[in-house]
């Protein structure tokens, strides 16, 4: 009885998991971005994903100084699009959607990839390296594009 209700606890936290985490990675789930995917010997959803889980891409809080290299790859090239939107401004190029950095780098503009990185870009502006002016575009935070990100 005991190990049925742990099972069952499992499988809630697991999906619990899935629906509230974000992913980093197009294609991963997120019980194996944060870790939570049931152990073995646990109930399981079966999956062709590999069983070898990422950990979440950290993202600090942004300081003077902070090299963009503490940064994953991805999260340095949506800055590196920025600051290139930046130096063109003076061709009148405002902020950055989430569907014009998809296309930018090379990916179909569908909604998942959209969405993934508009997840990221959320994620850079909670932690200070983006600003969002209007609902959806986004432009280097004031500090990062004064100090050319600190790199």
């Amino acid at each position: 009885m005991a190990e049925r209700e742990w099972r069952e606890w499992a499988i809630a936290r697991s999906r619990v998991g899935e629906v509230l985490a974000p992913v980093d990675e197009p294609g991963q789930s997120h019980a194996q971005a944060d870790g939570t995917a049931p152990a073995m010997g646990q109930a399981k959803e079966t999956s062709s994903a590999p069983t070898a889980a990422k950990s979440k891409s950290q993202v600090p809080v942004w300081r003077a100084g902070l090299a963009r290299s503490v940064l994953s790859v991805d999260y340095q090239r949506i800055l590196q699009a920025l600051s290139d939107r930046l130096r063109l401004h003076q061709l009148h190029q405002g902020p950055l959607t989430c569907q014009e950095m998809a296309v930018l780098f090379g990916l179909d503009a569908v909604p998942a990839r959209v969405e993934a990185l508009r997840s990221k870009a959320k994620r850079l502006v909670a932690r200070g390296w983006l600003a969002e002016g209007q609902p959806g575009r986004f432009t280097l935070a004031a500090g990062v594009a004064g100090r050319g990100g600190g790199s």
